[in-house]
Formats: C-alpha cells, structure tokens, sequence
C-alpha cells in the first residue's frame, strides 16, 4: 500500500518504517499513526521478513505531537482509541491498546533513535524491542511541560526498562536527557556516532535475520512480555512447554547441524 507520512521498505529480510515528517522532525500525527499501525501489520504478515527497524528522516527520530495537532486536539480523542481493533486477538489486552501493541508483533523490533526523540516518539522507542541511537541525540518525556501526564502506557514501561526512580525524574522534569544519560540509565541499548548508526543497526539486524531462529525470536520476545504477568513457576511451566516443541523442530536439528558442518543456518519462517 502507500503511504503519506512514513516509508515503507523491505531489504534483506529486514522491514524499514521510516517516520517521514522531515521538515517538522517527524513530528506525530493521526495519519502517521494509522500508517505506522498498518506498516507493522504488512512487516508481521510478511513471510520474508524477519526483523523490523523503526526510524525516523532527516534530523529527528520523532519530537513528538504535531503542535497544530495538540492545539485543535479533542478531549474525547483518547476514548475513541479504546475502539481500535485488538492487534493479535491471541496476546493479551495488555498488549492491545492504542499504542503498546509491538510486543503483539512476533518479530524484533528495532528503534534506530537518530535524534530528537520525545513525548509520542518516546513512547514508540520504548515499546521497541531494542534501542540503538545516535550519540548526538537527546530525549524527553515532555508531557508535564505541556500540561499532560504519563500517557498511553509509558508510566508502567518506562519504570521496567530504567527504573523507578529514574522512570519518575523523567517524567516530573520532562528535562532534557542527553544520550550519554540514556546509555547510563538503561534507556538505550547502545550508542553510535550519527555516521555509523545506520551501519550498525543493520549488521545487527542481519545478524538476528540470517542467524536466529524465527521462530525462536517469536517465543522468546513472548515469553519476555508475559513475565511480568507471572510468577516463576509459571514462566517456568510455560519454558518447559516451549522446550519440548522446539526440540521435536526441524529448527532444532538445522541449529544442531549448521554449527556441527560450520555453515549458516536455513531456518524456516515462522
């Protein structure tokens, strides 16, 4: 399908979806919204894919709302998001709602945070898999600074990746955090010069494509998002349930000989 406010590509077994809002820093909108939505349908539905970047163009992986947006916005707005279709009616309503459905995905996602990342485009990079940035780029919660509270989930998942206490200095001092602080605090999981972040979050998102699994991916990011909502003896019954499918696998035995014969491994796709 096209799009207006994103792009959409798919090289190397590797989905692409690019906010493409440059002159206004990927600032969000209703638009973007729906297509970053569909984008991720395409890339999950997607045979051949079997990783997802998330990016931003030009400067700015995304500065939050669009301020013609927030001026005009209706108070209403956020209960008719309550209507949006369930993602994956198999995953729970925790991973359902307006913005937290990635974790519904069954592939990795990857945040490539190139720069500005703040308010809604914070929330997106958290409810990524994994966060690779520029280290010229800054982060900010922003709501208390425009009036707003924690919204759409951060205030559960921001805690879970940083920290309580961290989690609370963001989000009471919306203040800038450089990407350096990020790295510090858990917020990102790895830094790179602006010229050499592309380059790496590709490697490692070939890596992950022609080496792992997808199938195992797909377990292990599940298996990863319930555990807050168990205890030990579940997430362990659920393990050992995993375990015996994927030892009866032909994933399994491809792993088994791929490393045996020193060759790569043909997984099938998920």
């Amino acid at each position: 399908m096209s799009y207006q406010d994103i792009l959409y590509d798919v090289a190397d077994r590797i989905a692409t979806i690019t906010l493409n809002r440059p002159d206004r820093m990927n600032a969000w909108t209703p638009v973007m919204e729906r297509e970053v939505r569909a984008a991720m349908q395409q890339a999950a539905e997607d045979g051949e894919v079997r990783v997802i970047v998330l990016t931003g163009a030009g400067r700015g992986f995304c500065a939050g709302a669009d301020m013609q947006v927030l001026q005009n916005i209706d108070p209403s707005d956020v209960r008719r998001a309550a209507d949006l279709p369930p993602f994956d009616m198999n995953r729970r309503a925790d991973w359902q709602t307006r913005y937290a459905f990635y974790p519904s995905i069954p592939k990795p996602i990857i945040g490539m945070l190139n720069g500005a990342t703040a308010g809604i485009g914070l929330v997106h990079a958290l409810y990524c898999d994994v966060r690779f940035a520029a280290d010229s780029a800054v982060f900010t919660t922003a709501f208390a600074r425009r009036g707003l509270i924690a919204e759409h989930g951060i205030s559960w998942m921001l805690p879970r990746i940083v920290g309580h206490a961290n989690a609370l200095d963001l989000l009471l001092s919306a203040r800038r955090v450089s990407a350096d602080e990020a790295l510090r605090m858990g917020l990102v999981n790895r830094l790179y010069p602006a010229d050499q972040l592309r380059e790496q979050t590709y490697a490692y998102a070939r890596d992950l494509a022609d080496n792992v699994a997808p199938k195992s991916m797909q377990v292990i990011k599940r298996q990863l998002y319930e555990v807050p909502f168990q205890t030990l003896a579940e997430a362990t019954i659920e393990a050992n349930r995993e375990m015996a499918i994927s030892l009866a696998s032909a994933d399994f035995k491809e792993g088994v000989a791929s490393f045996v014969e020193k060759r790569p491994p043909r997984f099938s796709s998920v």
